[in-house]
């Protein structure tokens, strides 16, 4: 199994990466060669800039595509490559075999030279990126390369991405950034220019139905209904497929365009998706906050489970603990806010579809019945007006307008239309 196997219909891409990390090793295998001839390094260096100047390879990267197109799955793919120690290189292989120690440690988490960086919270700050700066300044310690993966460069303060600036300008010798986000305007321009851009396309809906039979063993009916309603994102295809919850949720939103018919209706569907979302921060905290909490206190050196008072001078730790937390539960109620109405607007769009006559496959099939009420009881014009309300929510929410009062002014547009 190649490292590439889980990037699911982007094969443009893959042959780029791969192109680059056969680069890499030959960069590395230069640099290396050079310095067990000479004894010295500053010959190694010369030598290895001596390849860089032809080199498909860079120290900086920029993915960029859709939600669901396989851009963090691209970057930890690619850093598994550039650790890929198979002897096959020598005969001429391409890096990335995916069985070597390299490779597989760096797909699953554990290689000491490859840094995953995915945040929970709503934003990156200049302290996490600050320490991410002094990793990146470290030679490797085992690995070919020092690869810092940052799966959500988007969410990087204006602070932290000046911090960034300064790493990227001047990169060490064999540290590479891979940052990902879903668009070239969701970065500082400083910094994208500094980048090399790799642009990811949202796969085939076929291609997300198979991935999830072949590897995740889904009954290929359900595969391609969860593929076919999520248009091709992959994790929340995956989410939908094997996650009855996720699938009860999303029927309930789909309902909404139903419920919408006098100002009470309205009011009250708005209430009922904020409080599915508090109810999905709820969940993931009791999974998560509980553990957190316990870890920190045996760390601090309070006993397991007695709930005992904390060491002397412990507590600010505690504290930044359940701050993190709660931002965390935050960013996971404006998450699953922002995928109800991603579901809504999939769902207008159907109906404008039919509205229209297009041949475009519909993504809600199953709830057709509803689809073609709406679309025969309205026209297309009506539908655009709602799509658009539907957008304005999604930006008012990212603008920290409360969130009740945005999804009410939304369901009462969505009515009124």
């Amino acid at each position: 199994m190649a490292v590439w196997d889980d990037l699911v219909g982007q094969d443009r891409v893959a042959a780029q990466l791969t192109a680059a990390a056969r680069d890499a090793d030959a960069l590395v295998t230069a640099a290396s060669e050079a310095a067990d001839a000479s004894a010295g390094e500053p010959m190694a260096a010369s030598a290895s800039a001596s390849s860089a100047s032809s080199s498909r390879m860079t120290h900086a990267w920029l993915f960029t595509g859709p939600p669901g197109s396989g851009r963090a799955t691209a970057a930890r793919a690619f850093a598994a490559a550039l650790q890929c120690v198979s002897p096959d290189r020598a005969l001429g292989g391409a890096p990335g075999c995916g069985f070597c120690d390299g490779c597989h440690t760096a797909l699953v988490g554990t290689h000491a030279d490859v840094e995953v960086v995915r945040t929970d919270m709503l934003s990156i700050g200049v302290k996490e990126t600050r320490d991410l700066v002094r990793r990146a300044q470290l030679s490797p310690a085992g690995g070919r390369w020092q690869v810092i993966v940052m799966e959500d460069a988007d969410r990087l303060t204006e602070g932290a991405g000046n911090v960034l600036l300064k790493a990227v300008e001047e990169p060490a010798p064999r540290t590479v950034w891979l940052l990902c986000a879903p668009s070239l305007e969701d970065v500082l321009p400083t910094i994208r220019s500094r980048c090399r851009l790799l642009t990811l396309s949202t796969p085939s809906v076929d291609a997300v139905a198979d991935v999830l039979v072949r590897r995740d063993g889904i009954d290929p009916e359900l595969a391609a209904s969860a593929a076919r309603a999520t248009q091709g994102h992959i994790g929340r295809a995956r989410r939908l497929a094997t996650d009855e919850r996720a699938r009860a949720r999303r029927a309930a939103v789909l309902k909404l365009p139903l419920r919408v018919d006098d100002v009470g209706g309205c009011l009250k569907a708005a209430q009922e998706l904020i409080d599915a979302a508090a109810e999905d921060a709820k969940q993931l905290a009791e999974e998560v906050d509980a553990k957190e909490t316990e870890e920190l206190r045996a760390a601090l050196g309070a006993a397991a489970g007695t709930g005992g008072r904390l060491p002397r001078g412990t507590a600010g730790a505690m504290k930044e603990l359940q701050d993190r937390q709660k931002r965390r539960a935050t960013r996971t109620q404006r998450d699953s806010l922002d995928l109800a109405l991603t579901e809504l607007t999939g769902f207008y769009r159907d109906v404008l579809a039919l509205q229209l006559g297009s041949q475009v496959a519909l993504a809600n099939t199953d709830v057709r019945d509803a689809l073609e009420r709406i679309a025969s009881g309205s026209k297309a014009e009506r539908t655009l007006r709602r799509i658009e309300a539907i957008t304005a929510c999604r930006q008012a929410l990212d603008s920290n307008v409360a969130p009740l009062l945005a999804v009410e002014a939304m369901t009462m547009a969505l009515r009124a239309g």
